[in-house]
């Protein structure tokens, strides 16, 4: 069976994070949003995937290449104009005719990508706190009656998650949507056509993590480095602490004085030090420099950024190649 992973889209609410990369190659505990779940499907199972992309879809191929690195294959077909989701699944009709499709900017469970890869003409759903930015499922049993799209006044908390089991019977649905209000061609639009004439089934979700704005990225690091386990690729000077799980990737030279509390991942090829205190659920990409009397706190650093000296950076998110001048504190109250 085949993974289609939609990741076409810009990310207009990521901006300006996504004015140089596609939404789903944000980093993620150093990844991007796009590796996890790739990961995820392959635990899930998958061994041929299919990446349907648009915006800056060339960095998406350039990263991933044709998925040898993971021990899969990847192949891409291009939106081209963002005509919607259910243009886009209508991209495969040549390609599948019993796939899983999901949203590539939404991190889903090895799990439950299983368990919607085993039941054929099935749908995630997982309940929320708040349902008015999502489509709300409305079900008899666990049968999929039909999704309202963004209610003022949601009915229920269980929304539609993002991820699909379709065979080929959903191309003649799709070929029967119209354009939505917002002018786009829905998958949501095609499904309530389908579950009028075919039962598809609600699969809840134990895992989900939706992410839509800048602060998004911040919880869904902190998921996800609370799962890491420690690992010393770099050099540790003397009088270094570290405390928790810490990741120090390859070239990575930490200098004498730091104090770092994980759960916090380093990548390759930096020099954090001297004196530098890094505070737990931060991530710092390759190539970055945190330099003397610096503090990081519960960040999102890009590659080949620096924080050289006398800075302070919380709950923040800095981009790639940025360079903080001495002095500057930036956070977010929380």
């Amino acid at each position: 069976m085949m993974c289609a992973i939609l990741a076409a889209g810009e990310g207009k609410r990521m901006r300006p994070l996504s004015y140089t990369k596609p939404k789903v190659m944000l980093p993620i505990a150093n990844k991007p949003i796009l590796e996890w779940n790739l990961i995820n499907a392959i635990e899930a199972g998958f061994k041929e995937f299919i990446f349907i992309t648009g915006y800056k879809g060339e960095m998406v191929k350039e990263y991933f290449g044709d998925g040898s690195k993971w021990g899969v294959a990847i192949e891409y077909l291009n939106q081209g104009e963002p005509l919607g989701t259910a243009h886009a699944i209508s991209l495969l009709k040549n390609f599948a005719d019993d796939f899983v499709v999901m949203c590539g900017d939404t991190i889903f469970g090895k799990d439950d990508i299983k368990r919607v890869r085993d039941c054929e003409n099935s749908i995630g759903i997982f309940e929320v706190e708040n349902a008015k930015e999502y489509g709300v499922v409305e079900m008899e049993g666990k049968r999929i009656i039909k999704i309202h799209e963004k209610m003022e006044e949601p009915f229920s908390n269980v929304i539609n998650a993002g991820i699909y089991h379709f065979n080929e019977k959903i191309f003649e649905f799709i070929e029967k949507t119209g354009k939505s209000p917002r002018g786009e061609y829905e998958i949501t639009d095609s499904i309530n056509f389908m579950a009028k004439k075919e039962e598809i089934k609600g699969i809840m979700l134990k895992e989900w993590r939706d992410v839509v704005y800048p602060w998004d990225l911040l919880e869904a690091n902190k998921e996800i480095l609370e799962k890491i386990d420690g690992k010393i690729e770099g050099d540790i000077e003397k009088n270094v602490t570290m405390n928790g799980k810490v990741i120090v990737g390859e070239g990575s030279r930490i200098m004498s004085g730091s104090y770092i509390e994980g759960p916090v991942i380093i990548g390759r090829n930096c020099k954090i030090g001297p004196n530098c205190y890094i505070r737990p659920y931060t991530s710092i990409g390759n190539n970055c420099h945190i330099g003397n009397a610096s503090e990081v706190k519960n960040s999102i650093i890009m590659d080949g950024s620096n924080v050289p000296h006398q800075n302070y950076v919380g709950d923040s998110i800095i981009g790639s190649n940025c360079n903080l001048g001495a002095g500057t504190k930036i956070a977010n109250l929380r």
